[in-house]
Order: C-alpha cells, then sequence, then structure tokens
C-alpha cells in the first residue's frame, strides 16, 4: 500500500473563515533548530499558502520545518486584516513549536506583496502598524526573514507602475489623497532600527515592479547599525521567480536560503551585490 503523507492545516477560528489557517510541513527529521514561516504574494488580492508547498517539501528534504499561511483577500480587506492575520498565523505557529517542545527560532520568508506583510512582521512590533491582534503568546520575534521583491516603501515613488499604485491605494482601504498617514504606517522604512533582525534581500535581475535600489539603500541602513543584513541578485529573472523548482536560479536560491537559515549568510552573495 503506498505511503500516506501528514501535511496538517491549522485553522485560527471556528466557525471558520478563509484565509485565516495556516499548512505546516514537517521533516522526518529536523536537522535545522529555525523554522521557516511563509507568506505567499499575489498583489494583496491572489495566491495561496498552496503556492510554496513544492519549496516547502524541498525544504524538509534538508530538515527545515516550514509553515505556510493564507491571508484574507477580497472587497472590504485592507492591508491591516492581512497583517493581523499572517501575525496571529505565526503566534499560533509558535504554539506548534512550542507544543512539540521544538526551538522557538523562526525566519519569515515572503515574496512581493507577501514580502511586505512578512516584513512589517518582522520589523514592527504586534499592533505598531495599526493592525488589531489577538495573540496567544507573548510575542515570540521572528530570529531572521528572507524577503523577495519587496515593497519598501508604500507611499508613491517617480515611476511607480500606475497598476500597481492601483493595487496599493485598494489595499490601503483609503486614497492616498485622504489618508497619507495611513501609507506611512505600511511603509518598511518607518520600523528600520537596532531592533530589526537580520535580513536577506533576494533581488530578480529583471525585476520591474519594486525597485531593487530600494532594498538595498536599507541594507546599507542595516549595516550601518550593526545588522549583517544580506542581499543578492539573481540573474536572468523577473518579480517573484522563486516560486518553482525548475530553473537553475531557483534552486540557487533554495540553497541560499538553507545558507542562510544555517550560518546567517547565502551563499557567494557578494559577488552579486550593488558596486
Amino acid at each position: 500500500m503506498k505511503k500516506l503523507h501528514l501535511f496538517p492545516t491549522f485553522y485560527l477560528d471556528t466557525p471558520l473563515i478563509p484565509g485565516r489557517c495556516f499548512d505546516v510541513f514537517a521533516p522526518e527529521k529536523i536537522t535545522c533548530d529555525t523554522a521557516l514561516f511563509i507568506i505567499h504574494g499575489g498583489g494583496w488580492k491572489a495566491g495561496s499558502r498552496s503556492d510554496f508547498h513544492q519549496l516547502m517539501e524541498a525544504f524538509n528534504q534538508r530538515g527545515i520545518l516550514c509553515a505556510s499561511t493564507d491571508y484574507r483577500m477580497g472587497a472590504g480587506v485592507t492591508a491591516f486584516d492581512q497583517l493581523a492575520d499572517v501575525r496571529e498565523a505565526y503566534d499560533a505557529f509558535v504554539t506548534y513549536l512550542k507544543e512539540r517542545h521544538l526551538p522557538l527560532k523562526i525566519a519569515v520568508h515572503g515574496a512581493s506583496a507577501g514580502a511586505h506583510l512578512a516584513s512589517l512582521l518582522l520589523c514592527a512590533k504586534p499592533g505598531e502598524c495599526g493592525e488589531v491582534v489577538d495573540l496567544q503568546n507573548e510575542w515570540i520575534a521572528p530570529v531572521s526573514g528572507i524577503l523577495q521583491a519587496t515593497p519598501v516603501e508604500f507611499t508613491p515613488w517617480e515611476d511607480i507602475f500606475p497598476w500597481t499604485w492601483l493595487d496599493m491605494q485598494s489595499i490601503a482601504g483609503v486614497p492616498y489623497e485622504k489618508a497619507p498617514a495611513v501609507y506611512e504606517k505600511l511603509s518598511l522604512r518607518n520600523y528600520i532600527g537596532k531592533g530589526n533582525p537580520v535580513l536577506f534581500f533576494a533581488e530578480a535581475q529583471c525585476e520591474h515592479i519594486f525597485p531593487s535600489e530600494m532594498t538595498w539603500q536599507l541594507v546599507q541602513k542595516h549595516r550601518s547599525l550593526g545588522i549583517p543584513s544580506q542581499w543578492k541578485m539573481y540573474r536572468n529573472v523577473e518579480h517573484g521567480f522563486f516560486y518553482a523548482l525548475t530553473r537553475w536560479q531557483q534552486r540557487e536560491m533554495l540553497e541560499d536560503v538553507v545558507s542562510f537559515l544555517t550560518t546567517g549568510k547565502p551563499t557567494h552573495s557578494e559577488k552579486n551585490e550593488i558596486r
């Protein structure tokens, strides 16, 4: 008989609320003391926790425990609601680790809109952005973050794509002209400080939505504060490329994330830094 594989889903509410749930992929033997908590992208309006199942399986094969979360999307949902969802899912994952007497060391990974939510979870304290959360535990801050195609800025920049700006205003819940302070609350740059965890920014050479120069400037700021954050450019790939393992760049990033989780550095990051 073919062996069944159990990858449980945990729901935050009863009755169930669509989007407020996460999956856990556990390896047969955990060899990495840092677990990985993943937040999918999709322009704040699409995507699924299942988008990362293949990558989670690959991380499992390297002894890394993974969780992948959804968050609410659709009419009336704002980025503050989504941040509350992923923060509460992260907190529930902490409970999962506690109940199994596993190390409370968690790295957070996100791509695109998921990188935006992940970056705020990583660098802002619960409720600091204005989200309303109900946590089970005293907050256990992530030890590190892996961010790909990151919206560092949530206020408009000079050459922002019009459709990107429409998506950002939609998820902010109010037009920029009416409430610019809301956009400041959603901008990562306002939460950069000495208390931040170390971050690894994985940038696509063909990134066309969120300028990679912005994340490079953030890394320089972190390093000036004594935080050894990392930055790497992946050649000949596009926005949000890390979703499968069919291309050599995707496989390279997989190994870089494993290296970052175990040593604090991706493999050979310096050769691909901006100069």
